[in-house]
C-alpha cells in the first residue's frame, strides 16, 4: 500500500541545546564509529567487498546474551548463528540479520554444535556467476561451510558433515580444529588455514604445533591434498588469510604463555617477542612449505597495554576501495551498557596502513573514534531504517524481515536485504554525514506502519526539533511530507526520534528535491498560528493529520 500525505513542518532554531522530550539511552556516541552496532553483540569478524559495499560477518554473541537472560557470562555454547552487516561509507552500517547455521546444517545431526568465527570469500565462476563461500568453526572440533549466490544469501550447506575434522589427513595432532581463514589466490585457487589451542602433544610454548593450512579443490567444498603444519610462533587462535601482491599473508592471535624461549626462534629477525594475546602475521610464496613462511611480527599489540581493557583476540584485514581496514572485536559496548554481563563482544573497525608491495602492516591501535566516512550519505536514495550509525532504545530483537518466508534463528529471519525496525515511544536511530547539497530537500518520505510522531533533529538527539511528522497506517506505507529546503541543506547528522509510537514498524526513508504536483507550503517559527486544512484557525495543532503553520495553504494536484 502507498499512502501519500502532505504536511508542513515547524522550523526551529538549530544548534541550541535544549531540554527535549525524554528519549531512550544509547551506548555509542554519535561521533564515534566503534563499535559498528550500538545494539548487537557480535564477534570474530571477517569481511568481503562486493559491488561497492563491505560485508562483515561475525559470531552472534547476542544469541547467547538472550539465552542467558541478558546477564551472566558468555560461554559461547548457544551461538548457533552468524550476523551480517554491510556499509559503503564505513560509518553507517546496515544490519542484515542473521544466518541460522543450526537450521542450515540440521542434516549434520549430532555433528553440528555451534557456529563461531566465520571466514568468507567469493569469486566469479567459470559460468560467469557469483559464488560466495563462508567457513565457520563448529565449536572447537571441526570446520563447516556454507555457500550462496549473494553476500546475504540465501545460504545453504553443500555438505552433510563438516569440511574438516580430526580425521582429515594432515590435521592430527591439532588441539582445536576451528577458526578458519580462507582466501582465493591470484590463480583462482582456494586456501584455508585453521587450528589453535595450547601446545599439542608434539608442540612447545614457542611452537604449539596447532596451525594448519590446506589447498581447496575447485569446488571449494573439499581439500585438495592433506593439510600441512604452518609454523606460527606462540599461535593460539584466529587464523585469517589475505593475498598481497601475489603473496600469502597469514594473521593470527598469540597465546598467554611466557616468552622465555623467544631467543630460540631462528626466524625472529629483529622482531621482539610478541605480547600475549596480540595479533601477528607471517608471509610466504609457498603456503605448503613450512620452511617458506617468514615471521613479520606484531601488528596489533595486546590492547590491555593501552589501558583500555577491551579484550581482542580476533581480527580481519580487508581492502575496501584503495584502503585497508582492520576489523576487530572488543568489550567496549558491554562496558558502556554495564548490565553486569561479561564476555559479550562487539565488532569495530580501524583504518590500517598496509604496504601491499612489501606486505607490511604498520601497528594499529583500536579506538572508539574509528575511521572517518569514505563519502557522505545520499538522502535522495532510498535508505533502509536498519542502516544507522547509532541508536537509542533499539534492541537486537527489534529487527525483523518485511516478508518472513521461513521461521529461523533467534530473530525469526534469515539475512535480508530489507528489514524493518520496531520503534517505541522515545526510541531513535541516527545516520551520519547526510549530504543534502546546496539546493536542499523539499520532500521527505517515511516508509512505516503504525501510528506515531516522528521528529527530526540535527547533530545531537537533545537538540531542538527541526521537523515533525505524524503518520498512521495499518501496513507499511509511504507517508510523504513537505520540508523546508533552507533547513534541509548541507551536511548533517540526522536523528529520527519517535516521540510517539504505537505498533510502529520503521522500514525506510528518503528525501527529494522536487514537490511535483504539490504546491509548496511555507513555514515559520513555532509561535505562528495554526490552521487546519480547511483553513480554520486552531488553538493547538490537531493530534493527527495535516496542519499548517503561519498561514493557510491549499493542496493543488
Amino acid at each position: 500500500m502507498k499512502l501519500r500525505l502532505l504536511t508542513s513542518v515547524v522550523v526551529l532554531s538549530v544548534g541550541i541545546q535544549v531540554t527535549a522530550q525524554s528519549t531512550a539511552k544509547n551506548y555509542k556516541s554519535a561521533y564515534h564509529s566503534n563499535p559498528i552496532s550500538s545494539c548487537v553483540f557480535c564477534a570474530d569478524p571477517t569481511a568481503l567487498e562486493f559491488e561497492g559495499r563491505v560485508y562483515v560477518y561475525g559470531s552472534n554473541d547476542h544469541q547467547q546474551f538472550i539465552k542467558n537472560g541478558k546477564k551472566g557470562s558468555n560461554d559461547y555454547g548457544a551461538i548457533k548463528s552468524l550476523v551480517v552487516f554491510s556499509s559503503d561509507d564505513m560509518v553507517n552500517w546496515t544490519f542484515h540479520g542473521t544466518i541460522d547455521v543450526a537450521k542450515l546444517c540440521s542434516s549434520w545431526g549430532w555433528r553440528f554444535a555451534a557456529s563461531w568465527a566465520p571466514s568468507v570469500t567469493w569469486r566469479v565462476n567459470k559460468q560467469g556467476k557469483n559464488e560466495f563461500f563462508l567457513y565457520f568453526a563448529n565449536s572447537g572440533g571441526s570446520v563447516g561451510m556454507l555457500r550462496a549466490d549473494t553476500p546475504i544469501g540465501p545460504w545453504r550447506s553443500p555438505l552433510s558433515k563438516p569440511l574438516i575434522d580430526g580425521d582429515t589427513p594432515g590435521v592430527s595432532p591439532c588441539n582445536w580444529i576451528f577458526d578458519p581463514g580462507v582466501v582465493i589466490d591470484d590463480n583462482g585457487v582456494g586456501w584455508i588455514a585453521f587450528g589453535g589451542g595450547d601446545p599439542n602433544s608434539q608442540g612447545t610454548k614457542l611452537m604449539p604445533g596447532n596451525s594448519r593450512i590446506a589447498k581447496l579443490k575447485e569446488s571449494m567444498t573439499a581439500l585438495d591434498g592433506k593439510a600441512v603444519n604452518l609454523p606460527a610462533p606462540y599461535l593460539f587462535e584466529a587464523s585469517e588469510l589475505n593475498m598481497m601482491n601475489g603473496r600469502f599473508v597469514y594473521t593470527y592471535n598469540t597465546s598467554w604463555s611466557d616468552r622465555n624461549d623467544w631467543s630460540k626462534y631462528a626466524k625472529r629477525g629483529n622482531n621482539k617477542a610478541p605480547s600475549s594475546c596480540s595479533m601477528c602475521y607471517m608471509v610466504t610464496d609457498n603456503p605448503l612449505d613450512p620452511d617458506a613462511w617468514e615471521y613479520r611480527g606484531e601488528y596489533v599489540p595486546n590492547e590491555g597495554n593501552f589501558g583500555f581493557g577491551w579484550g581482542n583476540n580476533h581480527t580481519h584485514l580487508q581492502k575496501f576501495g584503495n584502503d585497508y581496514y582492520l576489523f576487530f572485536h572488543s568489550s567496549m559496548l558491554e562496558q558502556d551498557m554495564n548490565t553486569g554481563a561479561s564476555g559479550f563482544r562487539s565488532i569495530g573497525v580501524e583504518k590500517a596502513n598496509v604496504n601491499e608491495s612489501t606486505q607490511t602492516i604498520q601497528q594499529i591501535t583500536m579506538t572508539k573514534k574509528g575511521p572517518s566516512a569514505v563519502h557522505n550519505l545520499n538522502p535522495y536514495d532510498l535508505q533502509q531504517a536498519e542502516t544507522m550509525a547509532t541508536s537509542g532504545g533499539v534492541n537486537y530483537e527489534d529487527f525483523t524481515n518485511i516478508t518472513r518466508v521461513t521461521s529461523v534463528s533467534t530473530l525469526g529471519n534469515d539475512a535480508s536485504s530489507n528489514m524493518q525496525v520496531n520503534m517505541r515511544t522515545g526510541s531513535w536511530t541516527m545516520v551520519r554525514n547526510v549530504d543534502f547539497g546546496s539546493e536542499g530537500a523539499k520532500l521527505f518520505t517515511l516508509k512505516a506502519s503504525g501510528k506515531g510522531k516522528l521528529e527530526i533533529r540535527f547533530q545531537a538527539v537533545s537538540y531542538e526539533t527541526v521537523a515533525t511528522f505524524e503518520f498512521s497506517s495499518t501496513s507499511i506505507a509511504e507517508h510523504t511530507f513537505e520540508v523546508d529546503p533552507s533547513v534541509f541543506q548541507g551536511v548533517k547528522n540526522i536523528f529520527f526520534v519517535f516521540t510517539e509510537a504505537s505498533n510502529v514498524k520503521f522500514d525506510a526513508w528518503k528525501f527529494d528535491h522536487n514537490t511535483t504536483g504539490i504546491q509548496e507550503v511555507t513555514t515559520t517559527d513555532s509561535s505562528s498560528p495554526v490552521f487546519d486544512i480547511s483553513g480554520v484557525r486552531r488553538s493547538t495543532p490537531p493530534t493527527h493529520g495535516i496542519y499548517i503553520k503561519n498561514k493557510k495553504k491549499y493542496l493543488s494536484r
